[in-house]
């Protein structure tokens, strides 16, 4: 019943749409904003700038993991960063979470990387459960620093 393929641009209509029911279901709705022609130009042009996989369930469209590599400086090897991953309500609990986890591990091994990591909000119990529940740990003494809007610009333009 469950399947997972790798998105193709003509899957940019719906990854918005999954994009924005997680932004919703994370209490940020306006924060998504994000276009088709963004997805398009950073997803699927020359130099994809992240990589997507959907899961389906018996043929509708379930949920979504959205990723990126990055680079270990310390291991010496790149990794996947997961930035999102969603299931649509009506679908949890049927493995559809950990069938997309189960995905980008056998990625990570296929591809000799040396690891994957994300961030959860940590008001979002029951995903910090799930993620234990699959063997990963928080890694409690590192704190996520953002930079970004007039922050970012100002100190690009040295002031």
């Amino acid at each position: 019943m469950l399947t997972i393929r790798t998105a193709v641009a003509g899957d940019i209509p719906l990854m918005l749409e999954l994009i924005r029911e997680l932004a919703e279901y994370e209490r940020s709705p306006a924060s998504a904003v994000a276009t088709e022609e963004d997805l398009l130009r950073e997803g699927f042009g020359a130099q994809p700038r992240f990589h997507c996989a959907i899961a389906e369930w018996s043929g509708e469209a379930a949920g979504f993991a959205l990723y990126f590599y990055n680079f270990s400086t310390w291991s010496g090897r790149a990794g996947i960063y997961l930035e999102d991953l969603f299931v649509r309500p009506v679908y949890r609990r049927k493995g559809i979470g950990k069938g997309l986890f189960r995905y980008l591990a056998a990625k990570t091994q296929e591809e000799n990387l040396s690891r994957l990591v994300w961030q959860v909000l940590n008001w979002n119990q029951p995903a910090i459960d799930f993620y234990l529940s699959l063997g990963a740990f928080a890694l409690s003494d590192w704190q996520t620093m953002r930079l970004s809007g007039d922050a970012l610009a100002a100190l690009a333009q040295g002031k």
